[in-house]
């Protein structure tokens, strides 16, 4: 019989040539990454993507130098964009006579009532004043100074939504000039700043000229008291503060109307603002900026130790002898 006919499976050329020392496997057809460096790319993105949906979900404290420069560069925009827009008298006054006349059909248009009302009672129209000079600036720096101590992990997501509410409060004071109703023709309103002898509105008194008149659509005095008291409602510990937190934006709104500075439609446009800023601030986070962690997750992550390699020769030597 003749000798058997060896059979040889695909490959096992290749096998051999490595069991006798050949060469190894084939190189790699051209223009294809090696397996290896292909799955350490995809390795980086993964961590990548990781590394920026946790950010989203547990955002960092900012430096406080960064945060003190951000803000203060923010508002000088701020005041210098909304001074800037075009004071159009014409189109404010015919603004004013339309949002007078919608409340007047929805029933609400009570705000010269209240306004003659509160002007009779000297030292609450004198507060109150002073109430919208002043509370509308300290008490928002107050609570951003509170949420960046108190809840660092939450403090970028919801000073976000103050961020977005006044960009968009920028886009309304240049797209619809619109006159206060102290500032109305023929509107019935008292100017309580004027009348009393009291400073508490740009638009009266020495700084008419650096400021804009008609920048009252939407209010940002009802915006920024709504973010704060929803803040401290929220986030504080303490029964009377979330009370507080309750109240301030609830005595803001009389505020406004009561000295004539404001309709109660620039209230309900600064609360449209405020809430486009929270859904935003969603969409950006993943979640609502009250339910973030109080502290980002670093700052609770312990970190292992690490000395350099070099230290621990010597010891390593020493233990061999």
């Amino acid at each position: 019989m003749g000798e058997p006919t060896e059979i040889q499976q695909p490959g096992a050329a290749d096998a051999d040539a490595a069991r006798d020392g050949g060469s190894g496997p084939a190189p790699a057809a051209p223009g294809r990454m090696p397996e290896g460096a292909t799955r350490a790319a995809q390795s980086r993105s993964a961590a990548l993507r990781s590394r920026i949906r946790d950010q989203r979900r547990s955002p960092a404290r900012p430096r406080i130098w960064f945060e003190l420069a951000l803000i203060g560069i923010s508002y000088w925009l701020y005041s210098l964009v909304r001074n800037a827009v075009p004071e159009q008298e014409s189109i404010a006054q015919k603004h004013a006579s339309w949002i007078w006349d919608l409340e007047k059909s929805l029933g609400i248009a009570v705000e010269r009532s209240i306004n003659h009302g509160i002007d009779g009672i000297g030292w609450l129209i004198t507060g109150m004043n002073y109430y919208y000079a002043t509370l509308h600036f300290i008490v928002t720096i107050g609570v951003l100074v509170w949420l960046y101590r108190r809840h660092p992990g939450r403090y970028v997501a919801v000073r976000t939504v103050l961020f977005v509410t006044t960009a968009i409060a920028l886009v309304g004071f240049y797209s619809f000039p619109l006159a206060p109703p102290r500032l109305m023709t023929d509107g019935g309103f008292i100017d309580t700043v004027k009348t009393h002898g009291t400073w508490g509105s740009m638009a009266s008194g020495p700084a008419t000229h650096v400021s804009n008149q008609f920048a009252a659509m939407p209010s940002m005095h009802i915006g920024w008291s709504m973010w704060c008291g929803l803040t401290l409602f929220f986030l504080a510990r303490r029964t009377w503060v979330r009370v507080l937190g309750l109240l301030y934006p609830a005595a803001t709104l009389i505020v406004i109307v009561s000295t004539a500075n404001h309709f109660w439609m620039d209230a309900v446009g600064g609360e449209l603002c405020l809430l486009v800023g929270f859904l935003t601030a969603r969409w950006l986070y993943h979640d609502w900026v009250y339910r973030l962690p109080r502290v980002p997750a670093r700052e609770t992550a312990e970190e292992p130790v690490t000395v350099p390699e070099q230290w621990s020769e010597p010891a390593a030597s020493t233990a061999r002898r």
